[in-house]
C-alpha cells in the first residue's frame, strides 16, 4: 500500500475503506464477526485510514457502522486514522429505501454527536471530523468555529466537509483550515472536478467516496442483478436499472479495455485513473469481501500516465451513459 497526506499532515493509506456498507445502504448488515475479521484483514494490508459516520445503521440499531468500526479496529488504534461525521439524520417517516436527509449541524448537536461518536467508537479523538452535509439554517463559519474549540479540545485532530462547493469550502477554511472535503467522484459522476485548483490553492485533500459509482464500475453487473428489497439502495439507484446496463456498455467496454492492457480489473482501472490524477485524491470504496478488498488495495500500485488518463478522460468526456446515483434527497423538518 501506498500512503498520502491529506491538508497539511494528515498521512493515510492512498486507498481507505468505506465501512458504511457493511451496516448500511447495501442490504440488511453484514454479519459483525466476518466484519471483525475483515477490518483486520485490511489494517494487515496497509490500510489505516477507515470511514464511518454516526448515521450508518439501521432502523433497530441507528450507529451500527461506529459500534462495529470502534470495536473492530480498536486494537489497532495508535495507526489507523478514523474518520466519522455530524450534522443529518434520516427522515423515518419516508417510505423510501434511500430516505431523505435532514441537515442539523447547530452547535449543541454537533457537541453531544461528539461525544457520542467518541464513546462508540472507543477512542479519545477522532482524527477527522466531516460535516455530513451543510445545513442551510447554520451558516459554515458557526460550524468551523465549534470544530476549532474542538480541535483546541483535543476530541478532534482535523475536519473536512462532504459535498462542499466552492463557496462553502473557502468560507469554512478562513475560520478553521479544512483538511480534506469528502465529495461524490467517479467516473460518472465528474461533476465536483472543478473543485481541484481550489483545493491545490488551499492545501485541501480530497476524499472519494463512490469511486466505483456504487459497485457499478466493478463491472460486475448486468440486467440480472438482483438487490435486497427495503434495504439495499441500489433497487433505486439509476446506473442499475436494467436499461442502463446497455446505456453503459461502451464505458464498461473502455474499462476491460485499458484493463486487459495494464493486467489489471475495471475496477482498478476506476480507481487508478483518479488516484494518477492527483497526488491529494484517496478512493474509499467499501466492500464485504476479502477479495475485493484486495483487489481495491492493489489499485494503489497500478500506474497510468498522464498520457493514459487525458485518454481516458477525453473518452469519458465523449461517451453517452446513464444517470448515476447523485446522493440522498435532501428534506427540512
Amino acid at each position: 500500500m501506498n500512503y498520502r497526506i491529506l491538508g497539511k499532515d494528515l498521512e493515510v493509506s492512498a486507498v481507505g475503506l468505506g465501512c458504511m456498507g457493511m451496516s448500511h445502504a447495501y442490504g440488511a448488515p453484514a454479519d459483525r464477526k466476518e466484519m471483525t475479521e475483515l477490518l483486520a484483514q485490511a489494517v494487515d494490508m496497509g490500510y489505516t485510514f477507515f470511514d464511518t459516520a454516526e448515521v450508518y445503521g439501521t432502523a433497530e440499531n441507528p450507529h451500527d457502522n461506529e459500534e462495529l468500526v470502534g470495536k473492530a479496529l480498536k486494537p489497532y488504534r495508535k495507526k489507523i486514522v478514523l474518520a466519522t461525521k455530524f450534522g443529518i439524520h434520516f427522515d423515518m417517516t419516508s417510505p423510501q429505501v434511500n430516505k431523505p436527509l435532514i441537515p442539523d449541524s447547530r452547535p449543541e448537536v454537533i457537541r453531544a454527536s461528539v461525544e457520542a461518536s467518541l464513546k462508540r467508537l472507543g477512542t479519545d479523538h477522532i482524527d477527522l471530523y466531516y460535516q455530513h452535509r451543510p445545513d442551510p439554517a447554520v451558516p459554515v463559519e458557526e460550524v468551523a468555529g465549534v470544530m476549532a474549540e474542538l480541535i483546541q479540545e483535543g476530541k478532534i485532530t482535523h475536519w473536512g466537509l462532504s459535498e462542499a462547493t466552492e463557496e462553502t469550502t473557502r468560507r469554512a477554511h478562513a475560520v478553521c483550515p479544512v483538511t480534506a472535503i469528502q465529495n461524490r467522484y467517479s467516473m460518472m459522476a465528474r461533476w465536483y472536478e472543478k473543485l481541484f485548483p481550489v483545493l491545490e490553492e488551499l492545501h485541501i485533500g480530497y476524499v472519494a467516496f463512490s469511486p466505483l459509482a456504487n459497485g457499478f464500475l466493478t463491472a460486475k453487473y448486468g440486467k440480472d442483478a438482483r438487490f435486497e428489497a427495503g434495504t439495499d439502495y441500489r433497487t433505486a439507484m439509476p446506473q442499475f436499472k436494467p436499461e442502463a446496463i446497455d446505456q453503459n456498455r461502451e464505458l464498461i467496454d473502455l474499462l476491460y479495455r485499458v484493463a486487459d492492457e495494464k493486467n489489471a480489473t475495471p475496477a482498478q482501472i476506476s480507481l487508478a485513473w483518479m488516484m494518477c490524477k492527483k497526488p491529494y485524491l484517496v478512493p474509499i470504496p467499501g466492500t464485504r469481501k476479502l477479495d475485493r478488498l484486495k483487489e481495491n488495495a492493489s489499485a494503489a500500485d497500478l500506474v497510468l500516465t498522464q498520457e493514459e488518463i487525458d485518454k481516458l478522460d477525453q473518452a469519458l468526456e465523449r461517451m453517452e451513459m446513464s444517470e448515476v446515483f447523485g446522493g440522498s434527497q435532501i428534506a427540512r423538518k
